[in-house]
């Protein structure tokens, strides 16, 4: 902006021709130097591709490839599977495609433990015995907090909590009162996934039962018109 005021009003923008083409192959190709360093590193150490399957606000499916190091993650590659059965040979060859783009550094493939992941892995072993096909670790730890919440005993707790959140949330008055008596704390936890995030809360909320039963029992909270529901 600057350079811009100081060449004044003549200045001309570039086309949308120039944008397009000249520009953005120049932005490509700078792309591509500022990755090589990370390329060498692949070379020297190997990497690790990580597969990520989700779908946008249009429902379409799309897959995305991530190449993996000690210095960080890369976008690789994206393929838009809206028409395809996300069955384990689609998969399978879809990564295996994205592996001869790193070839012979490669460590390990990191997916979730869906069927058809844990399928395309068997065909992975069957070409290319040397790599390793790891499950997500936090996809496997969500699994298992989805399984402990559903238990009867856990189930009832967490609702309770969910209820007693939500509704502190919903109003001014008992988020503010909340967070006078917290110091200013939050007591949701937000977590690395869905089912983290209920028992980092449940933990905060127990952290906090003091400062939450002295604001229930306040006279604050009696007066307030919210007490009564």
């Amino acid at each position: 902006m600057e350079a811009i005021g100081q060449f004044g009003a003549n200045a001309m923008p570039p086309t949308r021709y120039e944008m397009g083409d000249s520009y953005l192959k120049k932005e490509v190709e700078k792309t591509k130097t500022s990755l090589k360093k990370y390329q060498e590193e692949w070379k020297f150490i190997g990497c690790s591709i990580m597969t990520d399957a989700w779908s946008n606000r249009q429902r379409r499916s799309i897959m995305n490839l991530f190449v993996n190091s000690k210095l960080g993650t890369v976008f690789l590659s994206s393929k838009e599977c809206s028409n395809e059965a996300h069955t384990s040979e689609m998969i399978f060859e879809y990564v295996d495609k994205c592996i001869e783009e790193v070839p012979e550094n490669v460590v390990q493939v990191v997916t979730d433990n869906a069927s058809n992941n844990m399928g395309a892995s068997k065909l992975l072993k069957e070409k290319r015995p040397t790599i390793f096909w790891t499950s997500c670790a936090t996809h496997t730890i969500n699994l298992m907090l989805e399984a402990i919440g559903g238990l009867t005993r856990y189930k009832k707790i967490i609702d309770q909590a969910k209820k007693l959140t939500v509704f502190i949330y919903s109003h001014h008055k008992s988020l503010a009162l909340m967070r006078k008596y917290t110091k200013k704390r939050n007591i949701i936890r937000p977590g690395v996934t869905r089912f983290a995030s209920t028992f980092l809360t449940l933990q905060s909320l127990s952290e906090k039962r003091v400062q939450l039963r002295n604001m229930f029992t306040s006279k604050e909270w009696e007066d307030c018109k919210l007490a009564k529901r």
